[in-house]
């Protein structure tokens, strides 16, 4: 856990402060839309709410967790920069994000550690079931993106309050945040589907987008191959 790291107070929750979060912020702000960047501050400020109260997950670097939760989203950057042809955007956000700290960061406090956990952070993400049992910081980035869907009534934990939830949204409100999703993930399946067969995005390409099918791409498809 980082030690003696400055604070502030953002939407009512006690986040920390440091040059480098105030570097990761703007970045975001540079390279996502209004509602991307709501969002991934929203998770951050879910993330560190709840992370403060669950004893296992207090004990985490609150840099780590920062950076991570508001560069978690870079692989939508509306610039093009980072967003690849190959990769799931989990993977694109996490490889820009870790580029991100080996240029603005100290090489001295950001070792080889500190860059995995940030990328595994942003790598899974959107992966729960697997990043719930790695090391806190990985699974309070995951905690807060998940809350941001779910509601304070689903949030892990069960200790986020209504109150808390809307003090954040009234300060970095939704803005068609379902519809810019949506928007998003078409985008993916349109440009790049291959990156969206195994994953959650392809729901949203049998649903939304002309021509879009994983026929033949599924596990099941792959195992009645098999000789």
């Amino acid at each position: 856990m980082t030690t003696s790291i400055p604070t502030r107070v953002l939407a009512g929750i006690t986040v920390p402060d440091t040059p480098l979060i105030t570097k990761a912020l703007a970045f975001a702000r540079e390279r996502l839309t209004d509602t991307a960047y709501n969002h991934v501050v929203r998770c951050w400020l879910f993330g560190q709410f709840i992370a403060s109260k669950i004893p296992n997950l207090q004990n985490r670097d609150e840099e780590v967790h920062a950076i991570t939760a508001v560069l978690h989203d870079l692989g939508w950057d509306k610039t093009g920069e980072f967003v690849s042809k190959d990769k799931r955007f989990e993977v694109d956000g996490a490889n820009a994000a870790r580029d991100f700290l080996i240029r603005e960061g100290d090489e001295k406090e950001w070792d080889k550690h500190r860059l995995q956990l940030v990328w595994d952070s942003i790598a899974l993400h959107t992966t729960a079931s697997v990043a719930m049992y790695k090391e806190a910081e990985v699974a309070s980035c995951a905690i807060g993106v998940i809350t941001d869907f779910t509601g304070p009534e689903r949030s892990p934990g069960g200790v986020l309050t209504r109150g808390v939830w809307e003090t954040v949204l009234k300060e970095f409100p939704r803005l068609d945040f379902k519809k810019g999703l949506i928007e998003v993930f078409c985008g993916l399946c349109r440009d790049k589907p291959e990156t969206t067969y195994d994953n959650f995005v392809a729901d949203i390409g049998k649903d939304y987008v002309e021509g879009y099918s994983v026929k033949g791409k599924r596990f099941l498809d792959i195992l009645e191959a098999t000789e």
